[in-house]
């Protein structure tokens, strides 16, 4: 076993084909919203070289829970990327990494605008050396504009995306989001920004500047909330989990636990209505249509709730499925980590660590016939790929990478008790 980890094959091949199969991706990105980008890129076959600094990314140690000293947050964002560690402070460890942008098909950092520039490593000066590089930026507020160099995270811009205001109970109490919805979005619209910036480059043969806010992520990923607001005028509120423009759709107690159900059509009404059993609800004159149903949304789901409390949630959910009403019980994480659709999806696959043994994290969730994309190695040991990436990419002897050792550019031996051997490149 190698020291970064393995991890089970989802199909039992171990050369099956990568979508992104020889895409080199420079990697400067910490936390989340960034490594979440290039997490989705390893996935699918992408070589990523993430840079760390020489006391490691700060997500190392985002915790408890640990394993084999490393976070459980960093093991799960990182997995499948090689790990180097390079001094950008100083200038002969910017320079290492502005040669090695010149081999790259890719870039990806999500520090604050400007960041980069000052160590010399911003797109203009990278792009001099390599016309095709595709370098994406990731940042609270984007590479312009006046909020520019704000500095931000997650729950910041849940702030002031407008998202948080329209999230919480109903009793107006505004709440963060459970999982970090700003950092996700601006991950899954900087991959989608990639994939447009490579299709151009295939066409054109030139690269460009990818630039993702997580400001504008969370606007884009609201538009149907914006547009009801750009239509009406009327500024929305938190809802609990009611919906504004479906009704029924929402939380509901039965007599031992919650449930949901969403009734998105006339036709789903109707048949929810005689699922329930009182079919004459859908004649009733305040709720034969959605817009009566949202007129008397207070009154048919005081209604509901009564209907509901006499049954558990379960025997609900049964009669609902069979009826062909999308509804689910309320899981806590325990009982979707053990369900038997993730199982099916793999979407808790085991990887092994040479520190933190054997452990599971989340899968893929594209799935592809050709080119299935799958964890392939564990979060790599801070710095354990420097020697070979460097070696591999830059044609360095062992002398001259002894003497960046010496001087403290990259880690030294002595440094790196979490490295271990390096993986094959």
């Amino acid at each position: 076993m190698t020291a970064g980890n393995s991890a089970e094959s989802q199909d039992g091949q171990s050369n099956r084909k990568q979508a992104l199969e020889g895409l080199r991706v420079l990697d400067f990105s910490h936390a989340l919203a960034g490594p979440y980008c290039t997490l989705l890129l390893a996935d699918y076959g992408a070589e990523i070289y993430k840079v760390e600094p020489r006391h490691g990314e700060l997500s190392r140690g985002w915790g408890p829970p640990f394993a084999g000293g490393v976070s459980s947050f960093f093991l799960g964002l990182n997995r499948g990327k090689r790990g180097l560690s390079i001094d950008l402070k100083q200038p002969e460890g910017a320079e290492l990494c502005r040669r090695l942008a010149a081999e790259m098909d890719l870039v990806v950092e999500n520090f604050r605008p400007g960041t980069m520039e000052r160590f010399g490593l911003g797109y203009g000066a990278l792009r001099e050396r390599n016309p095709r590089l595709i370098y994406c930026s990731i940042s609270g507020y984007g590479q312009n504009g006046p909020s520019r160099e704000e500095a931000a995270m997650d729950l910041i811009v849940e702030c002031s995306s407008g998202f948080m205001s329209i999230t919480g109970t109903e009793a107006g109490e505004q709440v963060r989001s459970g999982y970090a919805v700003a950092d996700i979005n601006a991950g899954l619209f900087a991959v989608i920004g990639i994939l447009m910036a490579l299709e151009y480059r295939h066409r054109t043969g030139h690269g460009q500047h990818v630039d993702v806010s997580m400001f504008d992520s969370m606007i884009s990923a609201m538009s149907s909330n914006y547009m009801s607001y750009l239509g009406s005028q009327r500024k929305p509120k938190p809802m609990g989990t009611a919906f504004p423009t479906v009704v029924p759709y929402r939380v509901y107690t039965a007599s031992d636990r919650v449930f949901s159900i969403a009734v998105g059509s006339e036709k789903l009404w109707a048949e929810f209505c005689e699922a329930i059993g009182h079919s004459e609800l859908t004649r009733h004159p305040q709720y034969a249509t959605n817009a009566l149903r949202i007129e008397n949304r207070q009154a048919l789901e005081s209604k509901l709730g009564e209907i509901f409390r006499a049954r558990t949630a379960e025997e609900w959910t049964r009669v609902l499925r069979a009826a062909g009403i999308p509804c689910s019980l309320i899981y806590d994480f325990d009982e979707v980590v053990e369900h038997p659709q993730a199982a099916f999806r793999q979407m808790f696959p085991w990887i092994e660590h040479s520190t933190a043994g054997r452990y599971r994290a989340t899968g893929s969730p594209v799935k592809m016939s050709e080119t299935p994309g799958g964890p392939s190695t564990g979060a790599p040991l801070l710095g354990q790929d420097t020697e070979t990436v460097l070696q591999k990419v830059l044609r360095m002897d062992t002398a001259e990478i002894a003497r960046l050792k010496a001087r403290g550019v990259i880690l030294r031996d002595d440094e790196t008790a979490m490295a271990g051997d390096p993986i094959p490149v």
